[in-house]
């Protein structure tokens, strides 16, 4: 056997390992996950005050309207008060940000110092979400916070930096170039460190930088340690971070799952696009999340239903951090009913008007899909989530329902309904190729002149709508007259 083939077959081996620990991961965590649901909580009737925040924080969440505490907030806050570490295995969506912020603003308030608390994410987005509650929470205290992510101006952050804030929140790579480039900056002062979705800090390969920033932060701190589930690299993260920390398990992941209405779709892979724009015209009125696997079919998604006059907007991790921003505010304040993304939105954001999760591309990972159609059903609302199962994702699908212990029902489509838009479509994809492209071209200009980065969501592409007839706003077909923003059928 030559050298290669075995490099191959050792890697096959490895591939397959690896998907068999996942696996059995999986049934592991859906077997803990029935355990807890049938758990009902007995302390529904517990207050803020109760878990022992000082009047000022409980009238911060009482005017936040969060009546009562959630169950991580129960079990978190109280051992946090007391001075201990914390391993807190907890999903977004259940209220972990104030399990981390409120015990940490109460210390702050007791002995206030510059550089308390630096909070650690994987996301750019989700940092910024995490400063907002943070200044939400703080507001009458006045909590100073400064974000400090990738993608933004470092000499306009470093000035940030120089005026001190209480709570850093940072993604660990902008945060070592500080560490290393900006001039009298340093964490020797700090107090509380957290470390949230750790799983994914750490499987986003940010260890190197991990350890970077664990040699420079003071050994005598408290350490929050929050993670969806407890991978190798978790357990190996406590060893090195944690002094004999208090364990905090709550999972809300496959309780908000069941609040959904959960559907898939079985089509063939050359007609994902149809059927994307057959069922966002049946579910019309709504407001959607579509995940993609890649950067680039989002920006081709998107491109796609601008031309056909639908309101979508791209987010995904190639596009500049304003505009990343700017997307998800068009989407927040509702300007834009559809979001078109990667994974770089399945985790941490809080939107609760999403109605319809859009599976567009399955998801690699089985727990990716509980995240993505966990951006709906959110704060008690109900929801949807389809997911597009081509010829090609048959095993990828088996597994997420493996993962939830059901089957799913099939989302009813008139096949005859659907095909009726094939023509607009294929118009519509040949649209959003040629701006595709003409969008690669001007980057590369921009590039070679030194210029940023204006074209990356799309806005500016408006070609394919003005070619055809009909208002642009809204986006829906029906058959005979059309309705606002839609087309005939022909």
């Amino acid at each position: 056997m030559s050298e290669s083939e075995s490099e191959n077959n050792s890697d096959l081996n490895e591939m397959e390992s690896s998907a068999n620990e996942e696996e059995a991961s999986e049934a592991e965590e859906a077997t803990d996950a029935e355990e807890t649901n049938a758990d009902k909580s007995e302390d529904d009737n517990v207050s803020w005050k109760d878990l022992g925040l000082i009047d000022t924080l409980c009238e911060a969440c009482l005017e936040l309207k969060w009546k009562v505490p959630s169950k991580i907030q129960r079990e978190a806050i109280p051992v946090a008060l007391k001075g201990n570490d914390i391993i807190g295995l907890a999903e977004t969506g259940s209220g972990k940000t104030a399990a981390f912020a409120l015990p940490i603003l109460q210390a702050l308030l007791e002995s206030p110092q510059r550089y308390f608390a630096l909070i650690l994410t994987p996301t750019r987005e989700l940092a910024f979400q995490i400063s907002e509650q943070f200044e939400a929470l703080g507001i009458s205290i006045g909590v100073k916070c400064t974000v400090i992510v990738g993608g933004m101006d470092m000499v306009s952050q470093a000035l940030q930096l120089a005026k001190k804030p209480h709570i850093l929140i940072a993604t660990p790579g902008r945060l070592v170039d500080h560490l290393e480039n900006t001039k009298g900056f340093n964490l020797k002062a700090i107090k509380y460190l957290v470390m949230d979705e750790a799983d994914r800090i750490l499987n986003m390969d940010f260890e190197v930088e991990l350890d970077k920033i664990l040699r420079v932060i003071p050994r005598e701190r408290r350490t929050f340690l929050f993670s969806a589930t407890m991978t190798k690299k978790v357990r190996k993260l406590q060893r090195a971070s944690l002094k004999d920390p208090v364990k905090v398990e709550v999972s809300n992941r496959f309780q908000t799952v069941e609040k959904l209405q959960q559907y898939y779709v079985f089509i063939p892979v050359k007609f994902k696009d149809v059927y994307l724009v057959h069922i966002l015209n049946e579910l019309s009125g709504n407001s959607f999340m579509i995940f993609c696997s890649t950067c680039n079919n989002t920006v081709r998604t998107a491109l796609m239903l601008r031309a056909l006059g639908m309101a979508a907007v791209p987010l995904h991790g190639q596009m500049s951090q304003n505009k990343r921003l700017a997307a998800l505010n068009k989407f927040k304040s509702k300007s834009r009913s559809i979001l078109i993304s990667t994974d770089v939105a399945s985790r941490g954001l809080d939107i609760p008007h999403v109605d319809v999760v859009l599976n567009f591309d399955i998801p690699m990972h089985s727990k990716d899909y509980i995240h993505r159609v966990g951006r709906t059903a959110r704060a008690g609302r109900s929801g949807k989530a389809v997911t597009f199962v081509t010829q090609y994702d048959v095993e990828l699908y088996q597994r997420i329902e493996h993962l939830l212990g059901k089957q799913l029902p099939k989302f009813e489509c008139e096949e005859d309904e659907v095909m009726a838009l094939q023509e607009r479509v294929n118009e519509a994809q040949r649209t959003a190729k040629l701006e595709q492209k003409d969008i690669e071209d001007r980057k590369g200009m921009k590039r070679g002149k030194g210029g940023g980065d204006e074209f990356d969501d799309t806005e500016q592409f408006m070609g394919a709508r003005k070619r055809m007839k009909g208002p642009q706003k809204g986006g829906s077909f029906k058959k005979g007259n059309a309705k606002k923003g839609g087309f005939k059928k022909r």
